[in-house]
């Protein structure tokens, strides 16, 4: 006697549903668009992204970085959508390169500032005297990749502006990004090191260390640049506006940023 296979029908119906479920699902993911953000950026930026989602609904993802190797990636192929840079001279690279929809806009000047550990028990002063005793105090001294991050070539110039690079070049120990360099100092790998003024800031920082912020005039304005890649999603594009936005800035300014 002939019976029924309902196991085909059935396995035909789990077939259809496991490829409509993928098609929902490579669909979904194809919209969430990639953000790439400077290291040193990381703390306000999460504070402005959590200003901007009260108002948008925008469905991206963000990766953190040195300012250099974000720009390696770029040309490499990555699919950034917005760069949100360190430095001028990467967005403005990619737009050389037409990889950019334009030169982007100057969103924030950074500072640069001297951090200690609080338990090495070694003080900050703003005198050359001071930091010279620093820096013969500290056995290693925390510092940003400078081919990579612009807050680590800004330290170098300054430390040559104030004529103590000699001094402290051999205890220098070098992190990927300025946000490991603050953590080199951070966790006491680093009896000192140099940072961006926002990360000195950031809570978890403050509370474990001290610092003080260096002359700019003995190193180069870091003016913060972004830019908008050509492939720019509508929610990165949102986003580079809200970056420009008032809400934006005031945020930039309680990190320490000056505003162009």
């Amino acid at each position: 006697m002939w019976m029924p296979d309902y196991n085909k029908p059935m396995a035909l119906v789990k077939s259809i549903l496991s490829l409509l479920f993928f098609i929902f699902f490579t669909a979904a993911h194809a919209q969430v668009s990639t953000i790439a953000v400077a290291a040193n950026m990381k703390d306000a930026f999460l504070a402005i992204e959590k200003e901007f989602k009260v108002d948008h609904k925008g469905n991206f993802r963000v990766v953190y970085g040195s300012s250099g190797n974000i720009s390696a990636q770029i040309l490499n192929g990555a699919p950034f959508s917005l760069f949100i840079s360190a430095d001028e001279s990467y967005p403005l690279e990619l737009f050389k390169r037409k990889m950019s929809r334009d030169e982007g806009k100057v969103y924030a000047i950074g500072k640069i500032a001297l951090l200690s550990k609080k338990s090495t028990g070694i003080a900050l002063g703003s005198s050359k005297a001071e930091l010279t005793q620093a820096i013969k105090q500290a056995n290693k001294i925390a510092i940003a990749k400078p081919e990579l991050a612009p807050y680590g070539k800004a330290a170098i110039d300054y430390l040559k502006a104030e004529g103590l690079w000699d001094l402290a070049k051999d205890k220098l120990v070098y992190g990927d990004n300025i946000s490991m360099a603050t953590m080199y100092v951070a966790s006491g790998s680093a009896d000192i090191g140099f940072t961006a003024l926002s990360l000195a800031l950031a809570p978890g920082v403050a509370k474990e260390t001290e610092h003080l912020v260096l002359n700019p005039a003995l190193y180069e304005p870091i003016q913060q640049r972004m830019v908008l890649m050509k492939n720019a999603s509508q929610d990165a594009i949102a986003l580079f506006q809200f970056m420009q936005s008032p809400t934006a800035q005031a945020v930039l300014r309680t990190f320490g940023y000056q505003i162009p």
